[in-house]
């Protein structure tokens, strides 16, 4: 097939080609050969994003939620409190605290978080879980749990492996300590 054959598919049809492989292909061709691979794993990861995304979107969205405002309700949930300060819900979700700050301010309009002096630290603030945030955040995790993890799309032998690599590709950029 030549090239203008295949950028010139049907891309609503799926089984037509791989779009990632073509531009491995054309990297190779081009001279790119020796960092191929790497660009066909930087973009299959991106994809694998997208589409693992849309499939938690799909589920959180009827819910109002957003994966993001979900993670921040979990972490709440596992806090024995219910509560943590902003700064160390921003650093446990591993994002900016002005992207906590969002969610928060999303989650308190809509009940399910309150904001409340630190006990402590006058200069602090907590974000603290309500009873309906606990309540939305157990019923989107059980239609996540169904919907999504019980079948991300590969055996739950690959699975493993995924988690491995993309640990060791965390670590290696620094996202944790060992």
């Amino acid at each position: 097939m030549s090239d203008s054959a295949v950028f010139n598919q049907d891309v609503s049809d799926p089984a037509v080609f791989d779009p990632i492989d073509e531009a491995r292909r054309q990297w190779v061709e081009h001279g790119w050969g020796e960092v191929a691979e790497g660009m066909a794993a930087v973009t299959s990861l991106m994809r694998a994003q997208q589409i693992m995304l849309a499939r938690v979107e799909e589920i959180l969205k009827p819910l109002e939620l957003t994966f993001s405002r979900y993670e921040l309700l979990m972490l709440l949930t596992f806090t024995r409190s219910g509560a943590l300060p902003m700064n160390k819900a921003s650093a446990r979700l591993q994002v900016h605290p002005t992207s906590v700050t969002n969610a928060v301010d999303r989650l308190a309009a809509a009940g399910l978080v309150e904001r409340v002096p630190h006990p402590s630290d006058g200069r602090a603030t907590l974000v603290e879980i309500t009873a309906n945030g606990r309540e939305l955040a157990e019923v989107a995790t059980e239609k996540l749990n169904a919907g999504v993890f019980a079948r991300p799309g590969l055996s739950p032998r690959r699975v493993s492996t995924l988690v491995s690599v993309l640990t060791e590709l965390r670590r290696d950029a620094g996202d944790f300590d060992s």
